[in-house]
């Protein structure tokens, strides 16, 4: 994985090293030469790289998870969050899982056009369109680029359903296309929190909105009647799984209807970039919350198996689900399942397409 980098050069980031991707014949690693020169390093800056993309919407065909049409505005996430299941991907763009994630964004500004491309095909058969479910489409350089805005103006035009999962408290920004969206039932948007302690969730997940910032998030989308959802994901045994009921009850207070969790999840890169968190921040907590993760996997950091990736198995992993129903149940979250339309959907106009005269 590497070795870790200086605190100064990684300073408001999540992970501590940042070493060469899997896929790459070789490996690059800093070394102190004698003549101070590690000392001279600038700080890892954001980069930003706009990506030609040829189409935007992904297909899945997972069985655990509620969707199977996705998009991602972006590739990498400066939020930073070191559990983040989609570290990985950027060693595909020969970069590393760790500050590279953090720092090497790319943007796909043509998202917008592309999909209207796709709406307006012939046959296109509407199903609702999870966005952001790799990495944050509200992020903080969506401030500037403004694609998941333009991706939700084109979904309003057609009339298209469209679930938004975030971490950030900018999702407020749309509320004006989100409350249109909601009152014909196209939308719903779920916040994702971890912990509801800010000192934590800074080390963890240092440049996503502050745990009360994302309350407050779901307390003006649900005033503002469009459907939410809070997500505790991911659960970290011995870290933040005693903040289950408190999690539910502060977002079943703002607003909340319906609640999910996921599981802490450490396929590749993840493991060993996780482990060196725990070690420099929580260093008292690091052997038990690995030790009892491992119990929930059959002894292993990781299992990979549908139906067992996002939730686990084992005594631990049924206290935790029996934990969250109960809860549930008592905050009368999913009472009502939040089912989204399609029989609304009118197709999209394409850039350049001749208009109808009918």
């Amino acid at each position: 994985m590497g070795q870790d980098i200086d605190p100064q050069r990684r300073r408001g980031r999540g992970a501590t090293s940042n070493g060469t991707g899997r896929f790459e014949s070789q490996t690059y690693e800093e070394f102190d030469d004698g003549w101070d020169s590690l000392e001279t390093l600038d700080a890892f800056q954001r980069i930003v790289h706009e990506e030609n993309a040829r189409t935007i919407i992904t297909t899945n065909k997972s069985p655990d998870i509620s969707f199977n049409k996705s998009i991602n505005p972006y590739r990498g996430c400066e939020h930073g969050c070191i559990y983040c299941y989609a570290r990985p991907t950027h060693t595909f763009l020969g970069h590393s899982a760790g500050l590279d994630f953090e720092t090497k964004i790319y943007a796909k500004p043509e998202a917008a056009s592309l999909l209207e491309v796709a709406l307006s095909r012939p046959g296109y058969k509407p199903q609702t369109i999870a966005l952001g479910t790799n990495t944050d489409p509200y992020q903080p350089i969506e401030r500037g680029y403004k694609i998941t805005r333009q991706i939700l103006e084109v979904l309003e035009r057609a009339s298209h359903p469209v679930a938004v999962v975030t971490k950030s408290a900018n999702v407020t920004r749309d509320i004006d296309v989100l409350s249109a969206m909601a009152e014909r039932g196209l939308v719903k948007v779920a916040l994702s929190v971890t912990t509801l302690d800010s000192k934590l969730a800074r080390a963890m997940e240092p440049r996503a909105s502050t745990p009360f910032k994302r309350i407050e998030a779901l307390r003006k989308l649900s005033e503002a009647g469009v459907p939410t959802t809070v997500m505790v994901a991911p659960i970290i045994p011995a870290l933040t799984d005693h903040e289950l009921e408190r999690i539910l009850e502060c977002a079943s207070k703002a607003g909340a209807q319906e609640a999910g969790y996921v599981l802490l999840r450490l396929p590749l890169e993840i493991k060993e970039l996780f482990e060196q968190w725990l070690e420099e921040e929580v260093p008292h907590r690091a052997a038990r919350v690995i030790n009892i993760l491992r119990s929930m996997h059959g002894g292993a950091h990781y299992d990979s198996a549908f139906g067992i990736r996002q939730r686990g198995r084992g005594p631990y992993a049924e206290q935790i689900a029996n934990r969250f129903r109960l809860a549930c149940r008592k905050l009368e979250l999913g009472k009502q399942s939040l089912e989204l339309r399609t029989d609304l959907f009118c197709g999209a106009t394409p850039p350049g397409a001749q208009l109808s005269l009918l």
